[in-house]
């Protein structure tokens, strides 16, 4: 992949400022305002194996039985990968020594299953139908190379973002079936197999500016994104209002030179407070992580590690605790190494890994543990157009070995337009 595409990975489809690699740029008096995004589809054939026993936690489709609702345990589709496809459009200007931008994203997606297959009759599933537009960023930003520069709006969570960001399946599928089957508006690539996801949330954010390669961040969070740690997908919101703000917040390190990368360390904590009726209990979320990207020639190589108490597992705070508020420890990563050959196809390599442990009372078909191994390539057939091919080996394994594991293997075949 190409230094202009990577820029447009980072930018324009995962903008995270207002600053975002320019897509197509339209000058409009004293705004300049920039439309970029991206459309991918790929083939999908999922096999599943192992155990008829739902674990609860699983990222295999159907609940975590290893078969549908028909009881078949092969899944084909032509769907969205772990992008949807996205528009959006950043207006950015200066006034009074200050730079000012906002920017409005929508993301359709390929993957509408319904009758109809254009919405009018919605499919439903986890959090709401799967063929509304997603709206994952409306956010404004302001600030000067000075002083650094304040965010409030809607976008990309800080924990967990880098992880996601150096994710060589963000160009493809990664763990393909997801919650639900092939269905679903997006894939789920890494995330609950290596990181949690670090999703779009309301925030109020200051970035500092960059001080010889050092940068860092910090967010007030809206709380009430946390699911309830104990529902049947963990997307249910806590029908009580959370008495502080979330905070996350992680600092950055980039070198250039013969081996250029980036480092990150970061952190989030939430009080939350779950369940309703007499039925409640709070406990409160403590995570870090810490990750490194390094690249030098054609080779690069990721390390990421994530460790958390009430933080639960694939997003946060699901299953982060018991119904009583005591709290599970959870842990993960992953490591992916990446090489282009002379044809300037990428070809990786990757294996992630998300654990969870139990408390007092659970039971044996709690997850322990999802992993993944993931081998890809990525080619790049003109600047903008990527071809991707993909192999994804899953496994859920359940708290007690008298649950048997669930496994699947996904292959997927498709492309992907950056604009």
């Amino acid at each position: 992949m190409n230094k202009k595409l990577g820029l447009a990975v980072a930018g324009a489809v995962l903008a995270l400022s207002s600053a975002a690699q320019a897509g197509i740029t339209i000058p409009a008096g004293d705004w300049t305002i920039d439309i970029s995004g991206n459309v991918n589809a790929y083939y999908q054939n999922t096999r599943q194996s192992g155990g008829t026993q739902a674990i609860q936690g699983s990222i295999n489709y159907a609940q975590g039985t290893g078969r549908d609702a028909a009881g078949d345990r092969v899944a084909n589709g032509i769907n969205t990968g772990l992008l949807p496809a996205w528009i959006g459009f950043t207006g950015k200007t200066r006034q009074n020594d200050l730079d000012i931008s906002f920017t409005i994203s929508m993301q359709p997606g390929v993957s509408e299953n319904s009758v109809t297959g254009d919405g009018a009759v919605n499919a439903s599933g986890f959090g709401g139908s799967r063929t509304t537009f997603l709206n994952r960023q409306t956010f404004l930003q302001f600030g000067d190379a000075s002083w650094g520069s304040i965010k409030l709006g809607k976008d990309l969570g800080i924990f967990g973002s880098d992880a996601i960001l150096n994710d060589m399946t963000l160009l493809g599928v990664g763990a393909g079936g997801g919650l639900s089957g092939s269905a679903d508006n997006t894939t789920l690539g890494g995330i609950g197999t290596g990181y949690i996801y670090a999703a779009w949330k309301g925030q109020i954010t200051y970035q500092t500016p960059n001080w010889n390669g050092f940068q860092a961040t910090v967010g007030l969070i809206n709380p009430n994104m946390i699911g309830d740690a104990n529902s049947a997908t963990g997307l249910t919101p806590t029908t009580y209002n959370q008495d502080r703000l979330g905070v996350e917040g992680k600092l950055n390190y980039t070198w250039a030179g013969d081996v250029s990368g980036k480092a990150w360390l970061g952190f989030a904590n939430y009080d939350v407070t779950q369940g309703s009726g007499a039925s409640t209990s709070s406990y409160t979320i403590n995570a870090y992580e810490l990750g490194a990207n390094a690249n030098s020639g054609n080779l690069g190589v990721t390390g990421y590690y994530y460790r958390g108490s009430g933080l639960g597992t694939t997003f946060m705070g699901w299953l982060g605790a018991n119904a009583a508020g005591k709290t599970r420890d959870s842990r993960g990563g992953y490591i992916q190494a990446t090489y282009v050959i002379p044809t300037g196809t990428k070809l990786g390599a990757s294996y992630g890994v998300s654990k969870l442990d139990d408390v007092a009372g659970d039971a044996a078909a709690l997850v322990e543990e999802n992993r993944r191994w993931t081998i890809g390539a990525y080619h790049p057939l003109t600047k903008s157009l990527n071809l991707v091919a993909e192999y994804n080996d899953v496994r859920t394994e359940a708290q007690s070995n008298t649950v048997d594991a669930i496994k699947s293997k996904n292959v997927s075949l498709g492309a992907i337009l950056f604009f």
